[in-house]
């Protein structure tokens, strides 16, 4: 949502971003609406007025007996308040017109955000670590996953597609990393670990703005939603809360399974786990001051930048561009792993900055430390990171000739010590 006195005083700062997004201008639009919708609210602030006016000039005509003029006042005050009646319907359904139209449109770009229409314009910020060199042609991990416990068959046949099952050595690996990934955001970098539910609703899903917009990429079950990403639960953690500032920033970190439907991405990535319809995740969520977002923007990069450096995956960072920047997010880094059975990065984490956008769909506000007046929170979330997509990674990159793969030492540890996975282990 948005700030509306903010919108009438920089109409054309909202139209060059929603340009930028490649969408037309809507500014006009929306002020017009508010503009109706004020006058009529003045409108019947006099009509009020006056009803308490005439009300007084009853009673003064009930004392003196004037009942010609009292009634006449009477039915002066019965035409007022029919018209009361009116506005005030006519004034819910503007707002409710104005609330459902400033829903629909995204969060305003950061000046720093890349122009260009889709991902090939997102900026590379940096590359860390060299690719593996070889000395066989490396698979991808479905090829390695198919003789070590990745089954996409039975999973098919219990769920159908876009679904895998894990056994033996394999699910504990994943088990270990996404164990150690929540070890580290919380023993390391000041993330409070909490156990959030898997179901939702609506207004949750309002708040963090995958709804109403994106109600097809969700699995619903009577009145709640399966989360998409714990994102959802643990910004909305304190919707319609007012903090101290004293207490911020707020960093949570959960690990859950989430849950999408995927309806705009037939056809992508059908082969192996890069898209699956559940999946678990690591998610780091922070809740700040206005003034602490952008630094706090870099720190939670940074922490998901530290899983991949303790697994000695090869990644870069990249800003995206205005075409490609979430709905909700000012701005956005993703940080893409080398997989070298695909021959290119992928996405295995994103850290965005949504500012006040989603403070203002769930309420979320704190108070200064001045004591003067409330503000919104700025809210940013990021993964820390996506399990199963590290687990492709490790795969592919730790993988030998004869179809084993290594343990990277960081998530030794957590496999008891084992160092390799064999076939059939």
């Amino acid at each position: 949502m948005f700030d509306l006195k903010w919108l009438r005083e920089h109409p054309d700062l909202f139209d060059r971003s929603l340009a930028r997004r490649g969408q037309p201008p809507a500014a006009a639009f929306i002020l017009a609406i508010d503009e109706e919708r004020r006058a009529l609210e003045t409108r019947l602030q006099e009509q009020q007025a006056e009803r308490n006016r005439l009300s007084k000039e009853i009673g003064e005509a009930k004392r003196t007996r004037d009942e010609a003029r009292a009634g006449a006042l009477m039915e002066r005050v019965a035409a007022l308040k029919e018209g009361v009646k009116e506005g005030e319907e006519r004034q819910r359904l503007l707002q409710e017109r104005l609330d459902t139209t400033l829903a629909g449109y995204p969060n305003i770009l950061a000046d720093d955000v890349p122009d260009g229409p889709d991902e090939s314009h997102n900026r590379v910020e940096r590359t860390v670590g060299e690719p593996r060199r070889f000395d066989f042609k490396p698979r991808p991990h479905e090829e390695i996953g198919a003789r070590l416990g990745m089954d996409f068959e039975r999973a098919a046949r219990l769920s159908g597609a876009r679904f895998v099952t894990l056994m033996g050595s394999l699910a504990r690996l994943e088990r270990a990393i996404g164990t150690f990934m929540l070890e580290l955001q919380t023993g390391e970098h000041d993330y409070r670990e909490v156990a959030v539910p898997y179901l939702v609703r609506e207004p949750a899903l309002f708040g963090t703005g995958q709804l109403p917009k994106f109600g097809e990429d969700l699995f619903r079950t009577g009145d709640h939603f399966l989360i998409p990403t714990a994102e959802v639960p643990l910004t909305n953690l304190m919707a319609g809360e007012i903090l101290a500032e004293a207490e911020l920033p707020l960093r949570f970190s959960a690990w859950t399974p989430c849950f999408r439907a995927e309806a705009g991405a037939a056809g992508r990535d059908t082969r192996g786990m890069i898209r699956q319809h559940q999946f678990s995740k690591v998610e780091m969520v922070s809740l700040t001051t206005p003034e602490q977002s952008a630094a706090e923007h870099e720190r939670m990069t940074a922490c998901a930048e530290a899983v991949l450096q303790r697994l000695e995956l090869p990644y870069r960072v990249m800003t995206l561009c205005a075409g490609d920047t979430g709905f909700g997010a000012t701005k956005t880094y993703d940080i893409e792993v080398w997989l070298p059975g695909q021959d290119c990065y992928r996405e295995i984490s994103s850290c965005s900055n949504c500012g006040d956008f989603q403070a203002r769909r769930m309420d979320g506000r704190f108070r200064p430390a001045d004591g003067k007046g409330v503000r919104f929170l700025h809210t940013l979330n990021g993964s820390g990171l996506a399990v199963g997509r590290t687990l492709i990674a490790v795969l592919e990159n730790y993988q030998e000739a004869d179809g084993s793969v290594r343990v990277p030492e960081a998530l030794q540890p957590w496999m008891g010590g084992l160092e390799r996975l064999v076939p059939n282990g």
